[in-house]
């Protein structure tokens, strides 16, 4: 999983309220287990007309939101259906933080196993960012989850609340495969030691 530490980008607003899985990555698109190729997909049912054509006036259709790294959208984002493809959708889009006043739990974690930070401010801080999105190519955000602080465009900050766990976890780049072979050295040894006081429960059933 890439590490996230700071992340510069245009925002996109998405002024709307509990817009879940289903409208991030609409059903149909759920037959592969493979996280890429979703992007094209993300939001589908609003970003294209039943025939296939660009809907000119959703936000990630514009020309100066195309690039988006950030989502800035209503409360309760992604509520609806436990599906993993919508962070994928969000991420092989390009969008590798979203925020939100707040998140479907479900939705909240896979974000974190997948690359993606999601945050959460108030109302005040939320509306602060929507209008600071609402610029276009000049809704230049950064984000230094390091300092867990938002910067925006015109230089005002934002502090945000995060896990120590989940920040560890996204500073290093660690999905739950990845802290698993942060012990390799005590798996290791511990297979090493079984295989000699246990040496049956490693032999080979070909030879049954």
């Amino acid at each position: 999983m890439e590490k996230f530490k700071t992340l510069t980008g245009v925002a996109a607003p998405l002024p709307m309220m509990n817009v879940d899985t289903d409208m991030i990555i609409p059903k149909q698109f759920l037959k592969t287990i493979k996280r890429t190729g979703l992007g094209k997909n993300l939001f589908d049912e609003m970003r294209y007309t039943p025939d296939g054509k660009e809907i000119p006036d959703f936000v990630l259709n514009k020309p100066q939101y195309r690039q988006s790294k950030i989502l800035v959208t209503g409360d309760n984002f992604g509520c609806g259906s436990s599906r993993e493809h919508a962070p994928w959708a969000l991420l092989d889009f390009g969008i590798r933080c979203v925020i939100s006043t707040s998140f479907a739990d479900i939705f909240y974690n896979n974000c974190f196993k997948n690359g993606i930070l999601p945050i959460k401010v108030s109302k005040e801080e939320l509306d602060k960012l929507m209008d600071d999105a609402s610029r276009g190519s000049n809704a230049i955000i950064t984000i230094d989850l390091e300092k867990q602080e938002i910067t925006g465009p015109d230089g005002g900050r934002i502090r945000f609340d995060l896990d120590p766990f989940r920040k560890h976890c996204l500073l290093n780049g660690l999905d739950d495969i990845g802290l698993t072979l942060e012990k390799r050295k005590f798996i290791d040894g511990f297979e090493e030691k079984n295989q000699l006081s246990q040496p049956w429960l490693w032999q080979s059933n070909s030879a049954a």
